[in-house]
């Protein structure tokens, strides 16, 4: 597990455009729950966390359409989150990052590590764009 103060800046990246933090297992529940869209991103300390899923994440918000809801959980920190948010990712491995948008609790779009990793933000951010507005 990783001190919350070496994860609070990486939080806040998402956080402060809107991501909710869940913390438990209830928490990805009840968001989960909710009429409408949600994107779920399972943050990370790697380096493409870094570098392309949280850029990627929060440029897709400049879109027409977006999520009813953005939550966010944090692997390696956030573990009842983590695995409830996993649970509902299946029939996908865990993998982190992530990005999952659910359709009314359902799962109709996913971008796993191998689709972040060595991808510019900018590629996961129209990626994210085109789910949006099939979906949202």
């Amino acid at each position: 597990m990783y001190p919350e103060e070496m994860v609070k800046p990486m939080r806040e990246e998402l956080s402060v455009v809107g991501f909710q933090e869940l913390y438990t297992a209830e928490d990805v529940e009840q968001a989960l729950a909710k009429e409408g869209t949600t994107l779920v991103v399972v943050n990370s300390v790697c380096g493409c966390a870094a570098r392309n899923a949280r850029p990627g994440a929060r440029m897709s918000l400049d879109n027409a359409k977006t999520p009813t809801q953005l939550v966010t959980v944090f692997a390696g920190v956030d573990k009842d989150a983590v695995s409830k948010a996993r649970e509902h990712m299946f029939p996908f491995p865990p993998s982190s990052p992530s990005m999952a948008l659910f359709k009314n609790g359902e799962l109709v779009h996913m971008l796993e590590r191998h689709h972040i990793e060595g991808r510019p933000a900018e590629m996961i951010a129209e990626n994210l764009k085109d789910a949006y507005n099939e979906f949202c």
